[in-house]
């Protein structure tokens, strides 16, 4: 009898075990529901000799020719203490590089693994930029940015939402980044796509959803819900978890 309570004891822990190392991917596409706004020109104040001709527009709603929401934020905010994938250390690339390049940030929003990756500030441009980045009870960065130099950014603290990052001297110029204490987070393409690798099956895991021009996507129909507050909850089957199209209400750009 022993023998068998034994082997059913060893089951059941094998099993438990078997289950906890199951992973999923998460992957979506955001959809702009409704006739978007032309891109409005941006008014080149400095150094036009250098960026007065590359027709930069306002790109704080991009929106691609099929409906494709670029620049959406998704990222895991509960269990604040979630089991991660030991293979994402070695996955990521070590360095999230955010570029001054044409007059711009690229890319325009970047997430950033705190612990695991590093931050770094990029000069592409003919002329000098600041990295100006305020993150709440964190390492402030303001460095100048001479042509082709870099500066690592030092962050040791999760954010609750993206971080603004501007250029002083270029006052148009304006990006976003993301420091988070795990690596469940993606921000959409141009086709409005986003994928979220070996995230843990089985267990509840909440997400928020944020954009720079509407901020949380409010009430936004996701997983079957109301996102309320942007967030919205999820159980994930091991392999493949697609959300299909999440259309957002042109209302909330407003």
């Amino acid at each position: 009898m022993k023998t068998v309570l034994q082997a059913v004891a060893c089951w059941v822990l094998v099993s438990s075990v078997a289950l906890a190392q199951q992973w999923a991917d998460l992957t979506g596409r955001f959809v702009y529901d409704g006739t978007p706004p032309k891109p409005r020109p941006l008014k080149i104040t400095k150094d036009v000799n250098v960026f007065g001709d590359k027709m930069l527009v306002d790109e704080s709603l991009v929106v691609g020719p099929d409906g494709g929401l670029a620049n959406v934020v998704i990222y895991l905010t509960k269990p604040r203490k979630v089991k991660i994938h030991p293979d994402l250390k070695n996955e990521v690339p070590k360095e999230v590089v955010v570029d001054n390049k044409d007059g711009r940030f690229v890319p325009r929003v970047a997430t950033v693994w705190i612990g695991v990756q590093k931050l770094v500030y990029k000069n592409s441009d003919p002329v000098s930029h600041n990295c100006n980045c305020q993150p709440f009870n964190d390492t402030p960065a303001n460095p100048l940015l001479p042509p082709g130099q870099t500066f690592e950014h030092m962050l040791s603290f999760s954010q609750f939402v993206p971080v603004p990052v501007t250029c002083n001297i270029h006052p148009w110029m304006r990006g976003y980044v993301l420091p988070r204490s795990n690596p469940y987070m993606a921000v959409s393409d141009k086709e409005g796509r986003f994928t979220i690798k070996k995230l843990p099956a089985g267990v509840e895991l909440e997400f928020r959803l944020w954009q720079e021009k509407s901020g949380y996507l409010k009430d936004v129909e996701v997983a079957g819900q109301k996102a309320k507050r942007g967030r919205f909850k999820i159980t994930l089957k091991p392999g493949k978890n697609d959300l299909g199209e999440i259309r957002v209400p042109a209302d909330l750009f407003k």
